[in-house]
């Protein structure tokens, strides 16, 4: 995305100022959804997946679906919103797709539940489904976010603050998780594990939803 910058020497001082902290902070939020997910997904969905009765095999077929869908929808969304803009459009709708995907994979196989039958080609599609829909919406919120760097600020301080706010939160993510796992594991050890599981994953949506939230309102769309 190429930034355009206004004929008045205003805009341009505008433009070339460092930001301040609430920017940073709010705009460091919004990737905590996708961490905070994706690091629930690579460390339980396997063991989930077996868990509710998939062999290896179909489990790993879920996971390559899920990465099939990430390698594509990165190549063109990132050419969809450099033409149309809109990077929190694009976010809010991709962290919707996350949040609804991904509770989905970790609930029951919904075409199971509509068709009345469990059996195992139709378990691995139906979780295979949810599992592209995830990822189909955690590249476009990347994408959305990552973006949004060069388009926010021509400071270089500021750009690498606003980078370095990511990570900072994706370090966050994945200690609150599993803060999230050992508190859940150790409270509710008499249910069956895969309530468990459930719990871990609504948590961490829930969680993700509210730096969303943060994001969407202290971020400015970049003009």
């Amino acid at each position: 995305m190429v930034k355009m910058i206004g004929n008045e020497p205003s805009s341009e001082l505008e433009w070339d100022e460092p930001l301040g902290r609430v920017p940073i902070f709010s705009y460091g939020s919004g990737h905590m959804l996708n961490d905070i997910t994706s690091s629930c997904w690579f460390t339980y969905l396997l063991v989930f997946l077996t868990d509710v009765g998939l062999s290896p095999s179909d489990a790993a077929i879920v996971m390559l679906s899920g990465q099939l869908a990430d390698g594509f929808t990165t190549i063109f969304v990132g050419e969809l919103i450099d033409r149309f803009g809109h990077f929190k459009l694009w976010h809010a709708g991709g962290s919707i797709l996350v949040a609804i995907s991904f509770s989905s994979v970790f609930g029951s196989c919904l075409p199971c539940k509509l068709t009345g039958t469990n059996s195992s080609t139709l378990e691995t599609v139906g979780y295979s489904i949810f599992a592209s829909i995830f990822n189909v919406g955690w590249a476009v919120t990347q994408v959305a976010h990552m973006s949004m760097v060069n388009c926010m600020t021509s400071n270089p301080t500021s750009r690498v603050a606003l980078v370095s706010c990511r990570n900072a939160f994706t370090m966050v993510a994945n200690l609150s998780l599993y803060g999230i796992a050992l508190l859940i594991f150790t409270l509710m050890h008499s249910v069956s594990v895969l309530v468990q599981y459930r719990w871990i994953a609504y948590t961490a949506i829930s969680i993700g939803c509210c730096f969303v939230v943060a994001f969407l309102i202290g971020t400015k769309e970049p003009g």
